[in-house]
């Protein structure tokens, strides 16, 4: 792959063009990640009366319970103004996915899978939670991994 940077004045609009033969999965992230460097604005979360911003990538999931949106990240969980759908089109083409009715899971957060019961999957991530994939979900989960 042939990779040209170009510096170009700064009354000039930045521009960046990708030329592929195909778009695939690693193509979408690469973007997504492009955009979301170039935001700066990262997700707001609120932890009683701290506003955080965080980026997407410090993000293991995203979970609404009670009508009210949380990110879970490492040790820290925010609550959101965000609702599921909003967030699941921002993170499309990233590493998240839909897990369950309620949870949109980034699968670079999960350290290992497990079966569960009537078909479901346990995603134990790095901080050692565990969040369940429904069986809706789990042959998005293999194909995005790579499993059979």
């Amino acid at each position: 792959m042939k990779v040209t940077i170009e510096e170009i004045a700064r009354e000039a609009e930045e521009e960046i063009i990708l030329r592929c033969h195909e778009i695939d999965a690693d193509t979408m992230q690469l973007v997504q990640k492009l955009k979301q460097a170039r935001s700066g604005n990262g997700m707001i979360g609120y932890n009683g009366e701290e506003i955080h911003r965080l980026k997407l990538d410090e993000i293991y999931y995203f979970e609404v319970v009670d009508n009210k949106s949380f990110f879970y990240c490492e040790e820290e969980v925010y609550e959101s103004k965000w609702k599921l759908y909003e967030f699941e089109e921002y993170s499309k083409g990233s590493t998240f996915f839909r897990a369950s009715k309620s949870v949109i899971l980034n699968i670079d957060k999960i350290d290992f899978l497990r079966p569960a019961f009537s078909g479901r999957f346990e995603a134990v991530l790095f901080n050692k939670e565990k969040v369940i994939v429904s069986r809706q979900y789990v042959g998005e989960l293999k194909k995005l991994i790579g499993i059979r």
